[in-house]
């Protein structure tokens, strides 16, 4: 009922989901910083989020802790799991699944994932999506995780339709006060939940995520942006203080930079005021 990846890249650990399955992102992710990820689905045992995260924590290879976890679970073939720790990656589908169902694992050093889903059109969702992993490197975990999943849904997904979506990562200094949460979205319920997912996604980096494409506010640029925010009803003398105050109503101090001001912040600014 739900097609999954599981990954690591660098530091960052996350999982992406989506299912004809009410609020899925209730049931089937979770992570731990500097620990790995884990995705359980299908007849999902979610006590396993804890008992495989634990098992990470303690040193064990994804694959050993996988198959301790489900030689103790006596529903275990009716389950599929996916694991991700600091060196490792494995996924499980058991016997039982509703087909179609399978997965696949791979550790690449710097990455990791396991792919898996259950009552997908077939294999091609899980090809798919592997394809789009490997497509995508270089870019952030955040972005490499949705375009999985869109290119599973896009091949065809959960066989009985969509529903729901979500995507849960963690990351050492990502996140609002750098409290370690790189992403942490739910789509519910909703006729195109993957696509949805997508633009929470978009706008959650702008709202935490980190200064990019910084520009000095110096000449022309700085006149524009003064006049822009004086036009929004934010003047200062200082330039950078009137930006601030505009940033930190429109909630995005989070791409507050002292050297300048944040290219997507920039974009905002542009969008919303006139000169």
């Amino acid at each position: 009922m739900t097609f999954s990846i599981v990954a690591r890249q660098g530091d960052a650990h996350g999982i992406a989901v989506a299912s004809k399955f009410l609020a899925v992102g209730a049931v089937v992710p979770g992570a731990r910083l500097g620990v790995g990820a884990v995705a359980t689905q299908s007849f999902a045992r979610v006590a396993y989020l804890d008992e495989l995260l634990g098992r990470l924590a303690a040193g064990e290879p994804a694959d050993e802790a996988l198959a301790a976890a489900t030689a103790l679970d006596e529903g275990r073939e009716t389950r599929q799991v996916g694991v991700v720790g600091v060196g490792s990656a494995a996924t499980f589908t058991g016997s039982e699944c509703n087909v179609w169902a399978g997965g696949v694992a791979r550790d690449e050093g710097d990455t990791a994932y396991a792919i898996q889903g259950n009552i997908l059109t077939g294999p091609e969702v899980v090809e798919e999506m592997e394809r789009a992993w490997h497509a995508t490197a270089g870019q952030p975990l955040a972005r490499r995780l949705l375009a999985a999943l869109v290119a599973g849904d896009a091949a065809g997904g959960d066989s009985r339709g969509r529903q729901a979506a979500a995507m849960y990562a963690v990351e050492p200094g990502a996140g609002y006060d750098a409290c370690g949460v790189l992403a942490d979205l739910r789509v519910d319920d909703h006729a195109d939940p993957v696509t949805e997912l997508g633009r929470l996604l978009s706008d959650w980096e702008m709202y935490f995520g980190k200064p990019e494409d910084v520009e000095p506010l110096e000449g022309d640029l700085a006149e524009e942006v003064r006049e822009r925010l004086a036009h929004a009803g934010f003047s200062d003398a200082d330039v950078a203080t009137a930006l601030a105050d505009w940033a930190g109503n429109a909630n995005y101090e989070a791409r507050l930079s002292p050297d300048g001001i944040d290219r997507r912040v920039l974009e905002a600014l542009r969008a919303t005021t006139s000169r």
